[in-house]
């Protein structure tokens, strides 16, 4: 049974840090490109940050660019999103999704990704 569990979400002020994390089971971890994406309240959902199966690639959102970091240990089957510099406009539901991937790719596209987790909320006040 494949899962992607999220945690690491909650209430942090505007400039703070968050740290996400994603465990994944039920698949082969390293063969999956691994992305974050966030869906603010009547918004659609939108690309974060992706990374190969390897790690050697990682792709980033404009928005996301010199704050977030996204990384994985393949040992732990976990991808992390840190998240530095925080802004109110971070505030959405944050999902991990994995990609099956053979070409070390970093799509950004949500039609990629085969598995989604059930998404962790983060909230930043101003």
């Amino acid at each position: 049974q494949v899962q992607l569990v999220e945690s690491g979400g909650g209430l942090v002020q505007a400039g703070g840090s968050l740290r996400l994390s994603c465990a994944a089971s039920g698949f082969v971890f390293s063969r999956f490109t691994m992305g974050w994406f966030r869906q603010c309240p009547g918004k659609e959902r939108e690309f974060v940050a992706a990374i190969s199966r390897s790690g050697g690639k990682s792709n980033y959102a404009d928005s996301a660019k010199g704050r977030f970091t996204i990384s994985r240990d393949n040992a732990k089957n976990t991808v992390y999103l840190q998240m530095n510099n925080l802004k109110p406009e971070d505030t959405a539901v944050y999902y991990c999704a994995a990609d099956y991937d053979l070409w070390g790719s970093t799509s950004p596209s949500l039609s990629d990704y085969d598995y989604w987790g059930q998404g962790t909320q983060v909230t930043v006040s101003s």
